[in-house]
């Protein structure tokens, strides 16, 4: 399939330095919706022959500029080829209306990012391996149950974004009739969508400073998206995802079959971060009754909260990221 003539970023816009140790370009690829997926490739200064390779993405709601593209040059500055992508119909992707998700077209960004890597001839296609952030993380473990190729598969301060959206934060919403509220909302907004001829945003992060009685994770995330961390193509850190742009995850289970991953899969979380549950409960459930337990690994990092994963360099492990990704990879 051919992609799109995309019109991409030339010169640096990341929120993070950028690294002397790598050679960084933008490199597109085309998924099997036929939607062109614009990625940062960042490959070791001097690498030669085949090296393994890693896609990251995520959080949900964010661009490859901001914490993806982090994880993704510090993998590549230790040894791996890697692409940081922005998922359909979100940053500099193509993929009409935009601000739209679903766990399908996302689930096939990655393994899109696969297929490219596959073809890539400077990648061993044996040896490809995935990272998901935060919303990421559970469509990471979803593509990994899908996709036999990914030899090595690394969520991190994951969330199971069908999970909360069908039962809200901590499970506070989950009920028949709370759940019936929210479709009936949805099934409203978009006829009112209809009628206005564009889709209403549900806003991002809420802007500094952040109201003093405001929930810790609220402030935590509006640091990031709206402070440290702010790019102009990034939803979270504008108006957020279209009010209906997640309505599909609601009733559409991503982890349901995780404990059928056979290769090898680390969840990282923080012990403080108040997510900390999608990441244990989808630890057990990966690990329950499963013939393939032994390359499942939980680490919870002391005193972390939830974005300090995203780009923390005193927090995040990525020594042994790179510990897990050379044993698998």
């Amino acid at each position: 399939m051919k992609a799109e003539d995309l019109r991409l970023v030339t010169e640096w816009d990341k929120t993070f330095p950028k690294s002397g140790k790598v050679d960084h370009s933008k490199v597109t690829f085309v998924n099997r919706y036929g939607i062109t997926l614009a990625a940062d490739i960042y490959v070791p200064k001097g690498a030669e022959g085949r090296l393994p390779a890693i896609a990251v993405s995520g959080p949900f709601g964010a661009v490859k500029e901001q914490c993806s593209g982090l994880y993704a040059q510090t993998m590549a500055e230790r040894g791996f080829i890697t692409i940081a992508f922005d998922p359909s119909y979100t940053g500099e992707s193509s993929g009409e209306p935009r601000y739209m998700a679903s766990p399908d077209i996302n689930t096939e960004d990655f393994m899109a990012a696969v297929d490219f890597l596959s073809l890539n001839e400077k990648v061993d296609p044996d040896r490809i391996g995935i990272i998901g952030i935060c919303g990421w993380g559970g469509m990471a473990l979803n593509t990994a149950a899908l996709d036999p190729r990914i030899k090595a598969t690394v969520a991190s301060t994951m969330y199971d974004m069908t999970r909360v959206n069908a039962n809200g934060y901590f499970d506070s919403e989950d009920s028949e009739e709370q759940r019936y509220e929210k479709k009936k909302a949805m099934a409203a907004q978009r006829l009112e969508d209809l009628k206005n001829g564009t889709y209403k945003r549900a806003g991002g992060c809420l802007p500094l400073p952040v109201p003093e009685d405001a929930p810790f994770f609220v402030k935590d995330y509006s640091e990031y998206y709206k402070g440290r961390a702010y790019h102009a193509r990034s939803l979270n850190s504008n108006e957020g995802w279209n009010v209906t742009g997640c309505e599909s995850f609601m009733n559409q289970p991503i982890l349901k079959y995780s404990n059928e991953i056979r290769n090898a899969v680390l969840i990282i979380h923080g012990e403080k971060a108040h997510s900390c549950y999608f990441s244990k409960d989808a630890y057990a459930n990966m690990t329950k009754d499963s013939k393939y337990k032994d390359n499942k690994e939980l680490m919870i990092i002391p005193g972390a909260v939830h974005t300090d994963l995203y780009d923390n360099l005193d927090v995040i492990p990525f020594d042994h990221i790179e510990e897990f990704m050379r044993k698998y990879l």
